[in-house]
């Protein structure tokens, strides 16, 4: 972990492509208390170990089945999908039975050689009990931005403005024609190794694309225009999680979500393909 001392930073964006619908703006003043948070997203391996102390059992597991994305579904398996497994709101998206942390594109998949991968198929419940387990917590959004920002005022990214500056990838999302075709320009189809790519100003991996990152606050749109900035945590209650910075998925013609700003959000016990999470701790 990288202990972080926290101070007022500038949160939010007024940028023109800023998802307004998504409570991203406006820019406002927030006062982070100090921190650790970790270096990198928990890794399938860290989780096997939390898996095989606790027993724990996801709720991918528990409900028989995740969200995967078509293109990483086996050609033999996709001929076979029923439409009723698509969902409707986006629809790269399939219910795959089968798939789980263990097996990320369903029966026949496994993590072998992606131990250093970020942990998918883990629900906010899940990563909760992962943090419980080890003695940590999720982070608040207002950590998690101070963090990916890495000391760098109102920038994009957690690098700077530019997206491939020098013409040099920063982060695993897509590139080509989404969903179509994937030009894995960055290297990857899917997910990434953890420690991938350089790490920002605070010595942080992969704060942009690669997996989503469930944070603890409830998900709101305008909850941070009524209350304190000082350290801020959510609202009390709400339905849906707060997630923050991209995937391997998002692509600007429909999702430029890897901005360091942006926002979206998930049900608690909502499980995808391209969702993971790191740990925050008090000092």
């Amino acid at each position: 972990m990288v202990l972080l001392a926290g101070g007022l930073f500038l949160m939010g964006t007024d940028v023109a492509d800023a998802r307004l619908e998504d409570g991203e703006g406006p820019v406002r003043e927030v006062n982070v208390h100090a921190f650790l948070i970790d270096k990198t997203t928990v890794t399938n391996q860290a989780f096997a170990e939390f898996v095989a102390a606790t027993s724990h059992e996801t709720e991918a597991e528990t409900f028989g089945w995740s969200y995967v994305f078509e293109g990483l579904i086996p050609k033999k398996a996709r001929r076979t999908l029923d439409a009723a497994e698509r969902l409707d709101r986006m629809q790269w998206w399939f219910g795959i039975q089968g798939a789980t942390w263990r097996k990320p594109e369903g029966p026949g998949s496994n993590i072998r050689k992606r131990m250093n991968h970020p942990v998918i198929h883990v629900s906010w419940n899940d990563a909760a009990a992962y943090c419980a387990w080890a003695g940590k917590r999720l982070p608040t959004e207002a950590e998690w931005e101070y963090a990916a920002r890495g000391g760098l005022g109102q920038k994009r990214y957690p690098w700077g403005d530019e997206l491939t500056p020098a013409g040099k990838h920063q982060c695993n999302i897509w590139q080509g024609t989404f969903p179509a075709r994937n030009t894995e320009e960055d290297g990857f189809f899917s997910t990434a190794p953890a420690r991938h790519y350089s790490a920002n100003g605070f010595g942080l991996f992969n704060m942009s694309g690669n997996v989503w990152e469930w944070c603890t606050d409830w998900f709101s749109t305008d909850w941070h225009l009524t209350v304190s900035a000082n350290n801020p945590a959510g609202p009390g209650s709400g339905e849906r999680k707060l997630t923050k910075g991209g995937s391997y998925l998002c692509h600007d013609s429909y999702c430029n979500r890897y901005r360091v700003a942006a926002r979206f959000s998930n049900t608690p016990d909502t499980t995808t393909g391209n969702c993971g999470f790191r740990c925050a701790l008090d000092p």
